[in-house]
């Protein structure tokens, strides 16, 4: 089944089934706020969109298995405004799950942003997932986010193998639009 899913740049005709994926993939979860297909409508409007960083994962017959999407923020440090991206949300469908296909994005959409010229990806995320992708936490650099989340779940990665010299210590800006009203 694993190869017969393609990966491509969303069109708005998969609106409404990515906004299904999400649905679909979030529905268990119990840390999931259940909106955050919401958020992917807030930002798809925002100047923090990247048409080439919202991709999918489609099957043979076209049915969207999964989705990802990067977003601009900012990393303010010592007067300086480094360019980065956040990831979020990875979606995929509970029938596609545990065969590779949240890997095959992350890495797609690591692909497509370090060719984009991004340096950094900012992660709210699973903390057993993301460092095998080469994420870091955080803290480690002690990169301010402008939410409270555990430690263990605020992660960052550098796609150009950079040593986060320019940004730690820094503060994480993200788009009004990424978390809405309840920022």
């Amino acid at each position: 089944m694993e190869t017969d899913i393609k990966l491509r740049q969303e069109s708005p005709s998969d609106y409404i089934e990515i906004a299904n994926a999400i649905i679909d993939t979030y529905e268990a979860v119990p840390y999931s706020n259940h909106k955050e297909q919401e958020m992917v409508d807030r930002l798809r409007k925002s100047e923090a969109f990247v048409p080439q960083l919202s991709i999918v994962a489609h099957d043979a017959q076209g049915t969207i298995a999964g989705h990802i999407l990067l977003t601009k923020i900012e990393i303010k440090n010592k007067g300086e405004v480094y360019e980065a991206l956040a990831l979020a949300p990875l979606s995929v469908r509970p029938a596609y799950q545990n065969k590779g296909l949240g890997a095959r994005l992350v890495l797609e959409s690591h692909r497509i942003a370090k060719s984009l010229g991004y340096n950094y990806i900012v992660v709210l995320g699973i903390s057993n997932y993301y460092p095998k992708f080469g994420y870091q936490f955080t803290s480690k650099y002690d990169i301010n986010l402008p939410i409270k989340i555990a430690e263990q779940n605020a992660l960052i990665i550098s796609l150009n193998g950079s040593n986060f010299l320019d940004i730690t210590g820094g503060t994480v800006i993200y788009s009004k639009e990424f978390f809405g009203d309840n920022q």
